[in-house]
């Protein structure tokens, strides 16, 4: 028997609203370790988005790797294998790799290839151990996958410029289940662990940056053959199974925006016997932090609600809860804000979003009005094209929009770009 812990999404260092977030990080990933020894895994599968940006702070590195020191000290036959995210830098996850392997921390932020063109997948191959050090499974730990990665590589123009990165991405889980499945040996499980969008599952409302194209990207869970007993899945933040209940995303283990606080945050227990799966568990993980959103309703109706709301003075300021408010007003209101945070006064609740309703006018003249945050960056591109050259871009130039869109969320430097 084998029993794993699969988790993602941490997305350590995020600024949320501009308020940094390490005290709940810090209280779950000490709730995961007492979590780990309570029930003596076998090995921890972390798939992806461990950062919330490609360059991570000093104190969001140190939440990691404590964590990692902390685990192999206090379970030292423990296996863990990290992937890359696409909020990740895949080349920042493998920098300290072989630092890690000695602490059984496997590493993998991106894929290579041979010479030959072959997908070099015994770098991606990880055995897992049960405590007597035997082999009980292969873990197939892909990162994601970037298009400069997996395009141009076994005649995938032939697919078209739409399709290509789709079809780049297939190619490298074939190889990697083909290499697995040369790999074991009768008796040992193929789990497969992956940072991507499948088909089909459900995104979250305002918290999750498109990968590449705008769902476009979104596999199949085809990729996955029934040979492979488990795939632990990251990148979608509401925990949820993809079709079949061995297909599963473990969703993020805090909410990343107030639209998710309803969300069942939790770590998954995964167990196998021998080559199959034998079980999984949902293990709720606890909120440090508690999240408000009150809403949308008019003004006396959310400083009822608000009213409502229980507080702890006692709490420590790190751990008072957050709260948004919506507010639905008939005309602008410019005392606001004000008659709020006299609502909030000597409440321990911090206002990290106010957002204001009012009725939507349609001009009979004029530019029409354009939502920014709504509209996103593919969209508004397409919509300038469009105005300058009176003809929609093609998929080619919108596939080198996506392209420069993600190296810039993917640029290293120093300097902003």
């Amino acid at each position: 028997m084998l029993r794993l812990i699969h988790t993602a999404d941490w997305h350590l260092g995020q600024s949320f609203h501009g308020q940094e977030r390490h005290a709940e990080h810090r209280a779950f990933l000490t709730w995961l370790l007492d979590t780990l020894v309570e029930r003596r895994a076998d090995a921890l599968l972390v798939a992806g988005d461990l950062f919330d940006v490609v360059n991570p702070s000093l104190q969001a590195q140190a939440l990691l790797y404590d964590f990692i020191v902390e685990a192999h000290e206090r379970l030292p036959r423990l296996d863990l294998v990290l992937i890359a995210g696409n909020h990740d830098s895949g080349n920042r996850i493998e920098l300290p790799a072989p630092l890690m392997q000695r602490l059984r921390t496997h590493a993998l932020g991106r894929v290579s290839w041979t010479e030959a063109g072959e997908l070099d997948a015994e770098r991606l191959l990880v055995p897992l151990t049960d405590a007597s050090g035997e082999t009980r499974a292969w873990c197939l730990a892909l990162p994601f996958l970037r298009p400069a990665e997996v395009t141009g590589r076994g005649g995938d123009e032939a697919d078209g410029p739409g399709n290509a990165y789709v079809a780049g991405i297939g190619r490298v889980h074939e190889q990697l289940i083909a290499a697995a499945r040369a790999r074991r040996a009768p008796g040992q499980a193929l789990v497969a662990m992956s940072h991507a969008h499948l088909r089909g599952a459900a995104v979250s409302e305002a918290s999750e940056r498109p990968i590449v194209i705008g769902g476009e990207e979104s596999i199949s869970a085809a990729l996955f053959p029934e040979d492979i007993a488990y795939v632990a899945l990251g990148h979608l933040h509401r925990a949820q199974r993809v079709g079949e209940a061995r297909i599963r995303y473990s969703g993020s283990p805090l909410p990343l925006d107030f639209s998710e606080v309803a969300y069942p945050h939790q770590v998954l227990e995964v167990t196998l016997e021998g080559e199959a799966l034998a079980d999984v568990e949902a293990l709720p993980v606890p909120r440090p932090v508690a999240m408000h959103r009150l809403g949308p309703a008019s003004l006396d109706a959310v400083l009822a609600e608000l009213e409502a709301l229980k507080d702890d003075p006692a709490l420590a300021r790190e751990r008072w809860p957050w709260l948004e408010l919506r507010v639905e007003l008939d005309a602008p209101m410019p005392d606001l804000r004000a008659r709020v945070d006299a609502a909030l006064e000597g409440k321990a609740l911090r206002l990290l979003r106010l957002e204001r309703r009012l009725p939507r006018v349609e001009a009979e003249d004029g530019p029409e009005r354009i939502d920014l945050e709504t509209l996103g960056p593919r969209r508004l591109f397409e919509r300038t094209w469009q105005a300058r050259w009176g003809e929609p871009p093609s998929e080619d130039v919108l596939t080198d929009f996506d392209r420069l869109r993600q190296d810039v969320l993917d640029d290293d430097g120093e300097e902003p770009a």
